[in-house]
Parts: C-alpha cells; sequence; structure tokens
C-alpha cells in the first residue's frame, strides 16, 4: 500500500510552497521506491478576506506593522528557498487574494486524480507568475493549463459546490489542532514548517518501513 501522506496548506503561504516543493524533492529522490498518496487538505490564513481580496500593500502594512518589515520576510523566504527550484516574485503581485476557491477546486481535482500538479500550479501562477489566484477566470486558465477543462471549472467556481466540504476540513483540523502551515503527516508522523527534503524523505522511508513491519507481523 502506498504511504499516505496529508498536506494542509494555503496557496498564499510561501512557507507551503516550499515545504510543497522540498516534499517533491523528496519523492522524486526516492525514486518511486516508497510508492505515495498525497492528499491536498485546505487552510485559509485569511478566512475572512474579501472575495476580492486586499491590495497587497496594504494587508502586509497592516499583518506586520510596516511595509518594510513585510519586504524583509520576504527576503527571508527568497534566501531560503534559493536552493529550491522555485522562484518568488513578489513585484509581481498586486493583490493578497481569497484562496477558499482554490481550495474548493483542488478538493474536486482530488477526488478522481492526483491533485498535485494544479495545487502546483495554483502556487506557481500566485508566487511566480503574479496572477490573481482568487478569480475564477485565472483558476480556470491555472487549471486548463494543466489538463482541466476550462469551462467546466468556471461552472463548478460559479456554483456553492465544495464550499461545506472545505470549510469542514478547515474545521477539523482546527480541531485535531493545526494552527499553522505547511503541515505534513505522513502517515502518523506529522512534519510542521517547512523541513528540508532529507527530512521528508527520511519520514517516508519511516512509514515504509512501519509498514513493511506491520504486514510481516499479520
Amino acid at each position: 500500500m502506498p504511504v499516505r501522506v496529508t498536506v494542509v496548506s494555503d496557496f498564499i503561504c510561501p512557507w507551503c510552497y516550499v515545504g510543497k516543493a522540498r516534499l517533491s524533492a523528496a519523492l522524486a529522490d526516492l525514486g518511486g521506491t516508497v510508492p505515495a498518496q498525497v492528499h491536498w487538505r485546505p487552510f485559509e490564513l485569511n478566512p475572512d478576506m474579501p472575495p476580492e481580496g486586499i491590495d497587497r500593500r496594504t494587508y502586509r502594512t497592516q499583518k506586520f506593522g510596516s511595509w518594510e518589515r513585510s519586504l524583509k520576510l520576504d527576503a527571508q523566504v527568497i534566501e531560503a528557498a534559493a536552493g529550491d527550484g522555485i522562484v518568488f516574485d513578489y513585484d509581481r503581485q498586486p493583490r493578497t487574494p481569497n484562496t477558499r476557491a482554490a481550495h474548493r477546486l483542488v478538493w474536486l481535482a482530488q477526488h478522481a486524480v492526483d491533485a498535485t500538479p494544479l495545487a502546483d500550479a495554483i502556487f506557481r501562477a500566485y508566487f511566480t507568475e503574479g496572477r490573481d489566484i482568487g478569480r475564477h477566470e485565472e483558476l480556470a486558465a491555472i487549471a486548463g493549463a494543466v489538463g482541466y477543462e476550462a469551462d467546466q471549472v468556471l461552472g463548478f467556481l460559479a456554483s456553492d459546490d465544495g464550499v461545506e466540504a472545505v470549510r469542514e476540513l478547515e474545521a477539523q483540523a482546527t480541531a485535531s489542532g493545526i494552527d499553522g502551515v505547511p503541515y505534513v503527516l505522513i502517515e502518523r508522523e506529522a512534519l510542521v514548517g517547512a523541513h528540508p527534503a532529507v527530512s521528508y524523505r527520511d519520514a517516508l522511508l519511516r512509514a515504509a518501513g512501519r509498514a513493511a513491519a506491520e504486514a510481516l507481523a499479520d
């Protein structure tokens, strides 16, 4: 049986993007020797964000006390992720978006397929390309670029489908004590924050080893 990996994250969380890149690197390093199923779970850093989002400078200044402090934090993330093969271009981000629609779309996708390529595309669209991932049209275009039918995506997002499911999953995360992301659960082992790729790899190996031992015991 594949190792179950549950990733709780938000698409405007830079450390979530870093963690996702490092988890992917760990899986690639294992070369398929540890099969894994990645399940994405929603977490909204700003659950009360207006649907249209907020001007990024205004939002970040209010959150961190000054624009200068916001810029320093951005620089720290860029430096920390320098070796992870991802690009942060904060100058292209005019607004901090509402991410609920993005979470709904990933919730829908993983019912049928591995949603990781879609999640990766949404992260990249926001952090590298500066696209407004709160807009349904942008999400449809992002999804269309990784194989989904853009018209079907728009129809889904225009409905209320997935709204309650996402809220329920977020409530479950809060009830279980998750108050920060990224939160990666590899079977029974939780890694909170963006860990080095080797930490994810070792956790995957430990999970596979436990599964093998339990199978022999049966």
